[in-house]
């Protein structure tokens, strides 16, 4: 958190809220590879260190250049990592925090002048850090004051779709956080449940799964959501298919398997996307911890008629 006198309430609040995002955020993290260990030349090539240290003024701050020299081999005793700064992976999209309903709520109990103190901190490049990726929900998750759909129950054709709740809040903090770096913010968003009815436990909370029968209804929320905000002024770069689907969590989740969530990609949501004109939306599959990664990502990724439709796996 920036030095300043922001409220406890919303530090706990703002700070969790954005350790969901952290890891997923990092899509596209740059991967520095362990080469061959044997002497390279090095011209012109530098390192940029930078520095975020908890009881300091450090938040991303830029603290010294490194140099790359020539080194003969090292000494057996001696601990080395070999970079070779020729070989380049993928590029790192950005750093931001999860623009939830209670992110907006907090942020507007806030008065006037620590609403701008906080996004300055966040957003702004040059007196903040300059948060420039965002992830925001579709309804209600474990970071809202309530449960609540876009659909009224047993609504199946979507015609209800409404997302007047997300206008009091969290739509003008979003804009205000677009606004505050500098007119555009990388945005994402993802579900944490299907309505109750659509489910098999007839609940938006405590896990239970998507029904088949809604397969098609809720491949077509998405894009309903994605239309919505983009009328409403925010573009959606991205979605995840479902936070954490293993997790049967007291608040809103939904469980998928691995196969379960390669068939509604493969069968529904990315031909839904497709069809509407939305091909170019970055589809994350996975979006849960780390550990089982692998083999999520081995499902999906190993199907050609699924991957197709994949940018990335996210992990928490």
């Amino acid at each position: 958190m920036p030095a300043g006198p922001l409220s406890k309430i919303m530090k706990k609040k703002i700070i969790a809220a954005c350790f969901i995002l952290t890891s997923v955020a990092l899509l596209t993290i740059n991967r520095v590879a362990a080469q061959k260990a044997a002497p390279f030349s090095v011209t012109h090539k530098i390192v940029k260190v930078y520095l975020t240290a908890d009881h300091t003024n450090d938040r991303l701050t830029q603290t010294e250049t490194l140099h790359f020299t020539d080194k003969p081999q090292p000494v057996e005793t001696e601990v080395a990592v070999f970079v070779d700064p020729s070989k380049t992976f993928q590029t790192m999209l950005g750093i931001g925090g999860a623009l939830t309903d209670a992110s907006a709520e907090t942020f507007y109990k806030l008065p006037k002048d620590k609403q701008q103190e906080f996004l300055t901190a966040y957003y702004d490049k040059n007196k903040g850090i300059g948060y420039t990726l965002g992830r925001t929900n579709i309804q209600s998750c474990d970071f809202s004051s309530a449960s609540y759909s876009y659909v009224k129950d047993n609504d199946a054709s979507l015609r209800s779709f409404d997302i007047s709740h997300d206008k009091k809040y969290r739509i003008p903090f979003i804009k205000a956080a677009m606004a505050a770096a500098g007119g555009k913010l990388t945005l994402f968003a993802s579900p944490w449940s299907p309505p109750g009815w659509m489910k098999t436990n007839n609940d938006v909370l405590h896990g239970g799964k998507l029904k088949p029968e809604f397969d098609q209804s809720w491949a077509n929320f998405y894009v309903k959501f994605i239309n919505a905000y983009q009328k409403a002024g925010i573009p959606i770069w991205g979605l995840s298919v479902q936070n954490e689907p293993m997790a049967t969590q007291t608040w809103e989740s939904c469980l998928y398997t691995a196969e379960e969530e390669r068939d509604f990609v493969k069968n529904f949501l990315g031909p839904t996307l497709t069809k509407s004109g939305m091909a170019g939306k970055k589809l994350i599959v996975w979006d849960h911890n780390r550990d089982l990664m692998y083999q999520r990502a081995s499902t999906i990724l190993e199907d050609p008629q699924a991957a197709k439709y994949v940018w990335g796996v996210g992990y928490h």
